[in-house]
């Protein structure tokens, strides 16, 4: 098998859209994209792909899922084959072996050091915001930083208190093993001592795509010259720097509607620009730019504009990063920022609208910038300026679309007065020694059959699926589709009776518990099996429902889950009872979700009490009285319950005759 880090790292690298796109021409359509459907004939487009959810839906032929999906389907492979090709199309190496007792550690482990992160968080934002030392050190640090309230809870930031091991003991307390904590270095244990790693620094929290905490960033708030400024968690089996840019779960979806990323160093860059307005920015958080974080930003959109600060260091950081992103098929443009400033300090300066317009008007492409940065001062040093020209044809030469080549290396012949003729010769020359350079790709080995299995078992799963006549299918599909994207959400909150205190409730919860009080099982095996891995994870913080059944390995379950994930997916008349189409379905969940489970609960009385009457007219013509007796006093019961579930849902009772 695979290794279950590889299967992740595939996951998370295969981009929908690149996928999708090599077999399809996708156009933008609002935040989506659409084109015609490979999987069957069609003149008018209607496969749908969604880039922030990671799926596609056909909503002519039905089909629908994640990546691995569509290349299951496209190519015709299994599982382990369709993850196979996505690892070779983006170069990662499969690990695979049997899963051992070690790698079911692993497992629990990295969940563990989520679960403990999560914590630290919530106790830095709770320090911070409830004690008063807390609030004069470290929201006072943001405060006259200029950032406002609503853009630190934002962020989620927080403050370690001053201490040997104040955060330390607090986790212990609750139950957190120091084996987790020093794993995720929020604590550092040596033989004879311990300490927090963040103690006396404001927090930044660090989220991966999904929005789980994996790291934080810490800034000490001392003026000691000898203690670092900034320190960050250290590499852990959840934290890659090198895989990760800070601000990426909050600016995804505006990255996408704006089809373009803004890319700055720090944390508080990404907070200042999103304080004025353009959330559609990442920070490489110190660090220097890496392909896996590009790939990460290609994800969502192929225009990046990179600003970096106006000193030197800066001006290096942003030519060193062009090459890098260019080679990775992106768009890049470069803003220069006056000199000594920094998006930050820069952008507190002006209004938003005034941002903006600046953005618009001066960022430049990477050739006009490196022109202007490179051909200062060498107007009369002929060798210095054949250096420009060479650096800036290299830059051109690693872009992979030809025809995007060509028209910048018109404009580099236009703007540096050259031929075009030499410019396209020394990029010849460029990629003759970089294909001298570059060793054999290595041999692909073969797909093996033997692992064919959970494809083979998805389809036979649809195919029974599909004989099945669900008389609850639109009822129970509208459960599913509520778990999916709203099972998180508080719905309402009540008092515990033994305890006293008031306790959440959230829909997942509700539902789910509606559902097992009166034995409701699916009789679509499909719909039963989803319910029951929903009903054996949601209780944990990390589950993402959305992600985790669309990404499912069975195709019918991802399909399923896809399916209904769909924008397009049609809206149910419990919606339209429980209050306006203009309002957000999940402003409507305490009215509609009690609805929607009454409404499942009284088609399944109503289909009881037809099999019942069946029943009765059997049992009365073969004269089988103690039969039709107790089939009687059933049918009764089953008629109180459908008066009671008609006023509770403010329907007029029309008992039958």
């Amino acid at each position: 098998m695979i290794d279950q880090a590889t299967v992740q790292r595939i996951l998370d690298t295969a981009e929908i859209t690149e996928v999708v796109g090599e077999f399809v021409t996708l156009k933008r359509r609002g935040t989506n994209l659409l084109g015609l459907c490979p999987f069957h004939n069609e003149k008018t487009p209607s496969f749908n792909v969604s880039p922030s959810k990671g799926i596609y839906k056909c909503f002519g032929c039905g089909k629908g899922g994640s990546s691995v999906n569509f290349i299951m389907e496209h190519e015709h492979l299994s599982y382990v084959e369709a993850l196979r090709w996505l690892a070779r199309k983006y170069h990662i190496e499969v690990q695979e072996r049997e899963e051992r007792p070690e790698d079911i550690q692993e497992r629990n482990d990295h969940e563990s050091q989520i679960i403990v992160s999560e914590f630290a968080q919530k106790y830095f934002a709770a320090q911070m915001w409830e004690t008063e030392f807390g609030k004069a050190i470290g929201l006072g640090y943001f405060h006259e930083r200029g950032f406002r309230d609503e853009t630190v809870r934002k962020f989620g930031l927080g403050y370690c208190p001053e201490g040997k091991d104040l955060f330390t003991q607090a986790a212990l307390k609750e139950g957190y093993k120091m084996e987790y904590l020093e794993k995720t270095g929020l604590t550092i244990k040596r033989e004879d001592w311990i300490r927090d790693r963040f103690a006396g620094r404001v927090m930044f929290p660090i989220h991966s795509i999904s929005g789980r905490v994996i790291a934080f960033g810490g800034r000490t708030l001392s003026q000691d010259k000898t203690i670092a400024k900034y320190l960050n968690s250290p590499e852990s089996d959840i934290y890659h720097k090198s895989r990760i840019v800070y601000g990426i779960y909050p600016a995804k979806r505006a990255i996408i509607q704006e089809d373009k990323c803004y890319l700055v160093e720090g944390y508080t860059d990404v907070m200042a620009l999103h304080q004025s307005g353009i959330e559609n920015v990442v920070a490489s958080s110190g660090t220097s730019l890496t392909v896996d974080q590009i790939r990460l930003i290609r994800r969502f959109t192929k225009n990046i504009t990179i600003i970096y600060d106006g000193d030197p260091a800066g001006i290096k950081a942003s030519m060193r990063g062009i090459d890098l992103v260019l080679e990775e098929g992106i768009n890049v443009k470069v803003l220069p920022l006056p000199e000594g400033e920094d998006p930050d300090s820069f952008s507190k300066t002006l209004s938003s609208t005034q941002l903006k317009a600046y953005i618009r008007e001066n960022e430049t492409d990477f050739i006009k910038f490196k022109t202007r940065i490179l051909l200062t001062g060498t107007e009369n040093d002929p060798l210095a300026r054949a250096r420009l020209i060479t650096d800036i044809v290299g830059s051109i030469s690693v872009i992979p679309e030809e025809i995007v080549r060509t028209e910048y290396l018109k404009e580099c012949s236009r703007l540096l007065d050259v031929k075009e003729d030499v410019l396209y010769n020394e990029i010849r020359k460029l990629k003759q020694k970089k294909l001298e350079a570059s060793s054999p790709a290595p041999r692909e080995e073969s797909a093996g059959t033997q692992e064919s299995a959970p494809q083979d078992k998805g389809r036979q799963e649809e195919r029974s699926t599909q004989s099945i006549v669900n008389p609850f299918e639109l009822e129970e599909k509208e459960i599913l589709r509520v778990l999916l994207k709203y099972g998180h959400l508080k719905i309402y909150d009540f008092l515990h009776e033994e305890s006293g205190q008031w306790v959440s409730e959230s829909v997942a919860s509700y539902v789910l518990s509606e559902m097992e009080i009166d034995n409701m099982t699916s009789v679509d095996p499909l719909i039963q099996k989803i319910l029951e891995e929903y009903k054996g994870r949601f209780t944990d913080p990390e589950f993402d429902a959305a992600r985790y059944f669309s990404l499912h390995p069975n195709p019918a379950v991802s399909m399923l889950a896809s399916d209904l994930l769909s924008e397009k997916h049609p809206i149910s008349p419990y919606w339209e009872r429980g209050g306006s189409y203009i309002e957000k379905e999940e402003d409507l969940l305490q009215v509609v979700i009690p609805k929607l489970v009454r409404e499942y609960k009284l088609r399944v009385v109503s289909v009881m009490m037809i099999r019942i009457e069946a029943e009765m007219k059997l049992a009365n013509a073969t004269a089988n009285f103690d039969q039709s007796m107790e089939l009687m006093a059933t049918y009764q019961k089953m008629k109180e319950i459908e008066k009671i579930l008609c006023k509770q849902l403010d329907r007029t009772y029309n008992p039958k005759k």
